[in-house]
């Protein structure tokens, strides 16, 4: 499995454990800051492992989920 797919995978997991739609991680991720670029079409890429985020995304993304970033991206 490729990295964008184990990450992909990884994101859905833990946003649907937390409980959120796509659109609710993008508000959270709003929150946190305005200049990110991460809109929801993005997340359902992301998700499908047809987008190769930057490491500030990600950062980014396991913030808001409650997560490491560590767990974003192991197998």
């Amino acid at each position: 499995m490729e990295i964008q797919q184990i990450v992909g995978a990884n994101v859905r997991k833990y946003r649907q454990a937390a409980k959120l739609s796509q659109w609710d991680l993008v508000a959270r991720l709003e929150a946190m800051t305005d200049d990110l670029g991460v809109d929801q079409a993005y997340i359902s890429h992301l998700e499908n492992g047809r987008k190769n985020p930057t490491l500030n995304v990600l950062w980014h993304i396991a913030q808001a989920l409650g997560v490491s970033l560590a767990q974003l991206v192991e197998e």
